[in-house]
């Protein structure tokens, strides 16, 4: 509550997107927006459909809530971006929630690009990713936080951050995760064990039968710049850090093209 006893304004936005496959291609199959919560579907020229999150409100505070749900149909191929970096500003009160559900189906491939996220200084957010996957589905995630931009002369020196994921695959859990900082966050980001006085940092996760074919390669080109590269039962994660916004994403593009076969990274991560 507000000191004048109004209740402050919060965005809530829900998004929900199937596919589905025709002629070879994939195609949207039902489409739901509301709120803040808006998708767009650009042309794309090859097989796959690339959908385009927004969220309209400018950005998250303490109270907001975004619900994004997506299924690729059997066979489809489905890549996942965000218009731009999302913002996480400081929180009067309570923390911004951000909630993933993604479910590949046989035969199918997902790809959660979004864009990175930005905390500033007494941010509190909150986000879950949960996803389920068919037997013979792949499934690449990307998440990149940055504490504050270090160009502009920002940092988060407290506040909150919360990452859970739960992947699984035919209902048996093969991916589990939980990350928090909170409190004084410069003072943990600055121990060797977390982040070392670094700001920048990306998890990937590579769930796939070719995970192992693929690290090989990895160590090879990148192996000096991946702070952490494992593969085990068709799962593949990396971790990277870096000094600032730019350094991490200068690792991250060549990365991401790798583990898409070559592909780009969504055009309007370089617009």
């Amino acid at each position: 509550m507000q000191a004048d006893g109004q209740r402050a304004q919060r965005a809530r936005g829900t998004g929900r997107l199937v596919t589905k496959t025709l002629a070879g291609r994939t195609r949207l199959d039902r489409f739901y927006q509301e709120g803040c919560a808006k998708i767009r579907l650009p042309q794309s020229f090859d097989a796959a459909m690339e959908a385009v999150l927004i969220n309209t409100a400018g950005g998250l505070t303490g109270g907001d809530h975004l619900d994004w749900h997506f299924d690729a149909a059997a066979g489809t191929r489905l890549v996942l971006t965000t218009q731009a970096c999302e913002r996480v500003y400081k929180a009067m009160a309570g923390t911004a929630t951000v909630e993933v559900v993604i479910r590949v189906a046989s035969g199918a491939r997902a790809d959660w690009l979004p864009q990175e996220t930005i905390l500033f200084d007494r941010a509190s957010m909150t986000r879950r990713l949960s996803v389920e996957l068919a037997e013979d589905a792949e499934f690449l995630a990307v998440e990149a936080v940055l504490l504050g931009r270090k160009a502009m002369g920002e940092a988060m020196e407290t506040g909150l951050f919360r990452d859970s994921w739960r992947v699984r695959r035919e209902g048996r859990l093969v991916h589990a995760e939980e990350a928090r900082l909170s409190g004084d966050v410069a003072a943990l980001s600055a121990r060797r064990a977390v982040l070392d006085g670094n700001c920048a940092f990306a998890t990937i996760l590579f769930c796939s039968p070719r995970a192992e074919a693929m690290i090989a390669p990895l160590r090879r080109e990148f192996g000096d710049r991946i702070a952490g590269l494992s593969v085990w039962q068709d799962k593949l994660v990396a971790r990277l850090v870096a000094a600032d916004g730019f350094s991490l994403r200068k690792m991250l593009i060549p990365v991401i093209s790798h583990l898409r076969n070559g592909g780009a990274v969504p055009k309007v991560w370089t617009l």
